[in-house]
């Protein structure tokens, strides 16, 4: 290709620098890779990036342009502490695909001069620019990736091609663009695509970034949804002094490890046990090296396929040497050195899932496809086993026989097992701080005696399912501990926000429950029936009442679980009197002399002031309670 020959190009690119984003690992924080941004754009002399791009597009400059900023790129990237250069994911243009001056190789050469190989570099391919030809640009693609080349289709579920891209490319990584994360905690419609997408990239084989995470509430979404990999201000902002960077991340990795609600955790125990190694073969393998290894272990219908990093390609089936294999000169010709040692027209994409990925999901992945025997299994991008069909089965009917036992046979809640080791870990767990919430119905008994237990059940399900919604998608527990008693336990959001959110569903289950009493009922606000002295009054229609309890971080000592239910238990009768019915305490254990709790005497998240002012009572005395 010519060089570079406008002058005012050369200039304008002489401005341009990179900064560099970590892309890290969703359980481990381990630093697995860097997005390059380019940066000093307004120096160049334009508004925007897109401004950037589109002139060197109009002036038919594109391809030259991109191959001088891939070269400022990599040389930056080079430089880079060995720990923690990984991958180095560099935007491309889509029009490059099509620009009448491209040619291959140049990137080869750029990363032999640097002495980099070829999978540290991944392309990115943005939706936002519809291809002339995508025929052509998908070819290109497969060269790459022939090549060596990782490949990324970026702000997925934003652009003109929508799924014709994954469908054709059958990427490395789908990035799931920063819209679709944000709020996703709040909004169940962008819960429903972001899980869609990571179920059809790892039924792909592909693994998925979770773009702009910048809140620890996103990031729990993320990792709940099934996200392998996030990128974001959460984890660092873009950096231009690479020295910055780090190998690991330390906020994710302990985010990760004192997630005492991580339910996967059994699953992850059951999966170890049941999956089996096969012995992989390398990218490297020289053809008839593999073939060999088909013919000595027949047992093995295909082998998996790894990079040098040890995570996986794909797989080798021996399928693929079939036509070889029934060929009387098919020895002779997997021996051609014509073949060399590229693997990858035998390699097949396979479904893969991280080993902390819920059971229920890894089943959702292989039920989309048909004669498959299992799925490759992968911790921290790296290959750990194969589950079989037959395993991952099993795997399920131990977990739902363990869930059965251990929770509420009504509401399919956790039940009180449960609650008391989500109890119990978060009162050891001094270092962070939990809020505890004790949900009771009002007027339930006289309802229940009334409208019958049916209808009462019923009841008991509209205010779990209410629950359930409220502590799927955040990092929350729900629990039922029988009758019409629940509890619900956070970690990692602030007091306010909790208030906020029990306030909502105390005045929801007012209002929804209405619709379970018959007109008079309603009109009168009130029904009719016997107290515990069998004599007739009048009963208000139900309501809940919540007692909320926050155990601040950096407690000085462990409380134990029959102290918390006795404060708990103090607070029910004031939560059932309050007309909000609500009631707030923050335990405060500074004093080294005797413990103290904060009582605040208010309910909404909007009448809570930042620095609440309240009164201090003494801890309260022992009273023998179930919580």
């Amino acid at each position: 290709m010519k060089p570079l020959e406008s002058n005012d190009w050369v200039s304008s690119l002489s401005h341009i620098d990179f900064a560099f984003q970590p892309i890290v690992n969703i359980h481990t924080g381990v630093c697995y890779g860097c997005e390059a941004l380019m940066r000093n754009y307004e120096a160049a002399g334009f508004k925007s990036i897109s401004a950037f791009f589109d002139q060197a597009y109009q002036d038919n400059v594109l391809h030259q342009v991109d191959l001088v900023l891939r070269e400022k790129a990599i040389t930056k990237f080079s430089k880079m502490d060995c720990e923690c250069q990984t991958k180095l994911f560099f935007n491309l243009d889509n029009r490059v695909l099509n620009s009448e001056d491209y040619q291959s190789g140049s990137t080869i050469n750029i990363l032999k001069r640097h002495r980099l190989p070829l999978d540290a570099v991944c392309f990115e391919i943005s939706e936002k620019h519809k291809l002339k030809d995508a025929q052509t640009a998908v070819s290109i693609l497969n060269v790459y990736r022939s090549q060596g080349f990782k490949i990324a289709v970026d702000d997925c579920g934003t652009g003109f091609s929508g799924f014709q891209m994954l469908y054709y490319t059958e990427p490395d990584f789908i990035k799931i663009d920063r819209f679709f994360i944000q709020d996703m905690e709040k909004d169940s419609n962008k819960r429903l695509f972001v899980s869609s997408m990571v179920n059809i990239a790892h039924l792909m084989g592909s693994m998925v970034i979770a773009e702009g995470v910048e809140t620890k509430q996103e990031y729990y979404g993320c990792r709940i949804i099934g996200c392998d990999l996030i990128q974001g201000y959460f984890i660092q902002p873009p950096e231009s002094d690479i020295h910055v960077l780090k190998s690991q991340y330390d906020h994710i990795r302990l985010l990760s490890e004192c997630d005492q609600r991580n339910k996967n955790s059994e699953d992850k125990k059951l999966i170890t046990t049941e999956m089996e190694y096969i012995e992989p073969v390398f990218y490297n393998y020289d053809i008839f090296e593999v073939f060999k290894k088909f013919r000595q272990q027949q047992d093995n219908s295909f082998f998996p396929v790894l990079n040098r990093n040890n995570e996986p390609l794909g797989v080798i089936s021996e399928k693929s040497f079939k036509n070889y294999t029934f060929s009387p000169h098919g020895n002779a010709l997997l021996q051609n050195p014509a073949f060399g040692k590229n693997l990858n027209k035998f390699i097949s994409k396979f479904p893969i899932a991280d080993i902390h990925t819920p059971v229920e999901k890894i089943l959702e992945i292989y039920s989309h496809t048909e004669n498959l025997k299992g799925i490759l299994i992968t911790e921290s991008m790296k290959y750990k086993g194969f589950l079989s069909a037959h395993s991952l089965l099993k795997v399920l009917n131990e977990k739902n026989i363990a869930i059965a036992r251990d929770q509420n046979p009504l509401t399919r809640l956790p039940g009180n097992t449960l609650i008391h080791e989500y109890v119990s870990e978060a009162l050891h767990d001094t270092k962070n701080q939990y809020i505890f919430v004790y949900f009771d119905f009002d007027n339930f008994k006289p309802y229940n005696d009334s409208y019958g237990f049916r209808q009462g059940d019923r009841v008991i399900l509209l205010f779990s399912e209410l629950l359930r919604t409220r502590t799927e998608y955040a990092n929350r527990f729900a629990g039922h501990i029988g009758g019409d008693d629940f509890f619900m336990g956070i970690h990692g959001i602030s007091l306010k926000k909790a208030i906020s959110d029990v306030s909502i569903m105390v005045r929801q289950f007012r209002n929804d429950v209405e619709s379970f009493y018959d007109t008079g009922a309603i009109e009168r606000g009130y029904i009719l029936s016997k107290d515990r002295d069998g004599r007739e009054k009048a009963f208000p229609l139900m309501t809940i009442s919540a007692v909320v309890l926050e155990l601040p971080a950096l407690r000085s000592r462990v409380y134990s679980t029959e102290e918390i239910s006795n404060i708990m238990a103090a607070k029910k009768k004031k939560a059932k009197k309050s007309p909000d019915k609500m009631s707030i305490t923050k335990l405060d254990d500074t004093n080294n002399d005797l413990d103290y709790i904060y009582e605040m005497d208010v309910v909404y998240s909007q009448d809570i002031p930042d620095n609440c002012s309240s009164r201090i009572i003494p801890e309260l005395g022992h009273r023998e309670v179930q919580a």
